[in-house]
């Protein structure tokens, strides 16, 4: 899932333009978007669909259309980006959706061999979302073979109960069976991801998760909190205060809370690098993708509904997967969105995106960069405990990154 994509505004702004400097480009991060999938899960608020498989090839010709006719297609949609696209390296690919896992090996070798044969690409790291279930000993050789170093696993829980009542297709078996195929075929770089709040989670059940880490010992964590609202069909049924998808067995918000607390703590016990408010790693096994959205560094995305990010724009497809295809055929590209940053929305995004890594910002350097003061901005927050500066460094105090949305709501008043 494109899940730290930013999302872009819903009109284009092409007044007062950011002035930032982008004369020294980082190099590029490249998104794919899968939108398919084998069912829809209850807590699922992305725009992806179960269809036949027989729609995947075209769209990935698609998807590879695209890759290799990106500037002609970024110019018919009026997206004039300077400096040149094509003079960064990439240095990161995502595979996200969805479930890219579905896809034939090939397809995921198609997808690559395109990217190489555009741009200029150093020492990839190549990440493939994908479920349990859908891995056995033909594909994971496939991908490495095609490049994937990298696998980010879609688990949510080790526990039955609550993978049957979030419509997971995988079960606890399956997640051991699967990450030994990935090891053994050279893919060791694994992240795991895990919800908390899922109906029918406990204290206890949620523990059991953690300490299953421990067995699977992978290199990479990503807890995120259930979100709740209209998009999910768990989430409205909860706002309905209905009782499909098991919505009266969710946990309670301060349980949420706590569960995440429980998290922190076990996470460091165990001695992973908490580096963003839901994310850790092993040293050095940071996701160098992800970290590109946190830091505004450069990246475009291909595909139904991918998000871009390039020289101070910001752009989207189209999320319907049949409409995107027929744009590409027809030799242009769907833009959805598309947004020219001003001085106030740029200064919005260093701010909360910076605050999400736990090292925080440099605020000197972000109030010499915008002519700005930011002081006044913190000082309320630091005053409640909400955050802490030393020195130059402002980052959200460690035992309030649970509440991290009401932080930034506030920040951003």
């Amino acid at each position: 899932m494109p899940r730290y994509q930013p999302t872009v505004a819903a009109n284009i702004r092409r007044s007062n333009r950011c002035a930032t400097v982008f004369s020294s480009m980082p190099p590029l991060g490249i998104y794919i978007q899968v939108p398919f999938c084998q069912t829809k899960c209850t807590y699922c608020n992305f725009h992806t669909g179960v269809v036949s498989s027989g729609r995947f090839a075209p769209y990935i010709a698609s998807v590879c259309k695209e890759i290799r006719q990106h500037a002609k297609f970024y110019e018919s949609a009026k997206i004039a980006v300077t400096p040149s696209i094509s003079q960064n390296i990439v240095d990161t690919v995502y595979i996200g959706g969805g479930t890219p896992s579905l896809l034939d090996p090939t397809h995921i070798a198609e997808l690559l061999r395109a990217i190489r044969e555009t741009f200029d690409c150093g020492s990839l790291e190549v990440t493939l979302e994908a479920d349990p279930e859908t891995i056995d000993v033909p594909k994971a050789s496939a991908w490495a073979a095609a490049g994937v170093n990298r696998v980010s696993f879609g688990l949510q829980s080790f526990i039955d109960k609550e993978l049957i009542a979030a419509g997971r297709m995988h079960r606890r078996e399956d997640i051991y069976r699967a990450a030994p195929l990935l090891r053994a075929a050279g893919i060791e770089n694994i992240s795991v991801d895990l919800i908390a709040g899922l109906p029918h989670q406990t204290a206890a059940s949620w523990q059991q998760s953690l300490d299953e880490l421990a067995v699977l010992n992978p290199e990479h964590v990503s807890i995120y909190l259930l979100e709740i609202d209209e998009g999910s069909r768990l989430g409205l049924e909860v706002l309905q205060k209905g009782s499909r998808y098991s919505a009266r067995d969710i946990p309670a918000e301060d349980d949420m809370a706590a569960f995440y607390e429980a998290a922190r703590k076990y996470m460091h016990a165990a001695g992973f690098h908490h580096y963003e408010i839901s994310n850790w790693a092993k040293p050095g096994r940071e996701s160098r993708h992800n970290l590109k959205y946190w830091r505004r560094e450069p990246y475009l995305g291909f595909g139904a509904g991918a998000h871009s990010f390039f020289a101070g724009h910001r752009w989207a497809n189209a999320h319907d997967a049949a409409n995107y295809v027929q744009a590409i055929e027809d030799s242009r590209l769907p833009v959805e969105q598309h947004e020219i940053l001003s001085v106030k929305s740029a200064l919005e995004e260093e701010l909360f995106l910076g605050l999400r890594q736990l090292d925080g910002i440099d605020a000197v350097k972000i109030e010499s960069e915008y002519q700005v003061e930011l002081a006044s901005r913190f000082a309320p927050l630091e005053k409640q405990g909400l955050l802490e500066r030393r020195g130059a460094v402002v980052r959200l105090a460690p035992q309030k990154l649970s509440v991290s949305n009401e932080v930034f709501v506030e920040l951003l008043r």
